[in-house]
């Protein structure tokens, strides 16, 4: 249920094309139910008075107008799928005032490392960050891959091993989020999941601080 408490500008975009491709669907699926059990009460055996003619061929202009509305519908869903793909591409940056804050993922058995390069630390299933500032993930993986995603805040994404793909969300309010790993990988995935907590830029640059303060030393061993 977290796509539809988006929390951010790309999953607000994504909840929107969802309702919007809903209810361009019903605008169809629900006449053509009401026709499907208005004609089967209409035609059933009981009904003496009804005309049947089972014979009867034709009716091409109906026939017409009858697959025009789903075609027409199916090419404005499209127009609007094609738009949208290349507007939430996650590759696009996010406008914003604030610079963006680059967070490296790792994906590992079963567990996901989060590397911030700038400000030197590292942690694992856990990440923070400003509020209202643009995220710029990299990310790969160094076991099976996974697929990463925070639902509120939008666009899931994999993560494989020697390669590295690129996703930009931004949370426009403080709080925690749920991640997860969607990719069915092995027996580890379902407990693969990580807290993404949105904060203000002085409590991030606090916990930054702490952590970089630590005496823990996340290398290779740990």
């Amino acid at each position: 249920m977290g796509v539809f408490d988006p929390q951010g500008p790309v999953a607000l975009e994504e909840r929107n094309l969802i309702v919007i491709a809903v209810v361009l669907m019903l605008l169809v699926a629900i006449p053509m139910l009401v026709a499907l059990y208005t004609f089967a009460w209409k035609y059933r055996a009981g009904n003496k008075k009804a005309k049947h003619d089972p014979e009867r061929v034709g009716g091409t202009w109906r026939q017409l107008i009858w697959w025009a509305i789903p075609a027409a519908l199916i090419a404005v869903i499209a127009v609007i799928n094609w738009k949208s793909t290349h507007a939430l591409d996650p590759t696009n940056a996010i406008a914003s005032s604030n610079a963006p804050l680059t967070i490296q993922v790792v994906a590992l058995e079963w567990k996901w490392l989060f590397i911030y390069p700038t400000q030197g630390i590292a942690t694992v299933n856990f990440i923070q960050f400003p509020e209202n500032t643009p995220v710029h993930f990299e990310l790969t993986a160094d076991a099976p891959m996974s697929s990463f995603w925070i639902p509120q805040l939008g666009s899931q994404i994999y993560a494989m091993a020697a390669m590295e793909t690129q996703l930009n969300l931004m949370a426009d309010t403080t709080g925690e989020f749920t991640g997860k790993d969607t990719e069915i990988n092995g027996a580890g995935y379902a407990g693969m999941t990580f807290i993404a907590k949105s904060s203000s830029q002085a409590d991030f640059n606090a916990w930054v601080a702490s952590v970089q303060n630590s005496s823990n030393t996340l290398d290779v061993a740990a």
